[in-house]
């Protein structure tokens, strides 16, 4: 089970690097944001999604409980643009990074936390 939370957790590192970058950076997350009638969170959740990715690549270096404690943030996060996605009737389609990102995250706080990886 190791190599599966090594994998789940350079996955969403390496996904909320990039989606917190773009929120910040790019016109196409700034539209989805105002679509969702959330304009005004995006620089607070790509700031969040990018420190949630840095959370779990230090904490995989010195703390299973920083790790824990960002991936469950990030989970966190993920249910509310899981929750966010519905409200705006998407697709599952679009829908489906988000639970995906969400189920992931659970897993790598769950496995944290009760391996003190």
């Amino acid at each position: 089970m190791t190599l599966a939370f090594e994998v789940a957790l350079v996955l969403s590192a390496a996904a909320f690097l990039a989606y917190g970058t773009a929120c910040l950076a790019f016109d196409g997350m700034k539209r989805d944001f105002e679509r969702f009638g959330m304009g005004r969170l995006r620089v607070l959740t790509g700031s969040l999604e990018v420190l949630g990715a840095v959370g779990l690549l230090v904490g995989w270096v010195l703390s299973p409980s920083l790790v824990a404690a960002s991936a469950a943030g990030l989970a966190l996060l993920m249910g509310a643009g899981v929750a966010t996605r519905i409200r705006v009737l998407d697709s599952l389609a679009q829908t489906l990074p988000a639970l995906v990102l969400l189920a992931m995250n659970a897993f790598v706080a769950w496995y944290a936390l009760t391996h003190g990886a």
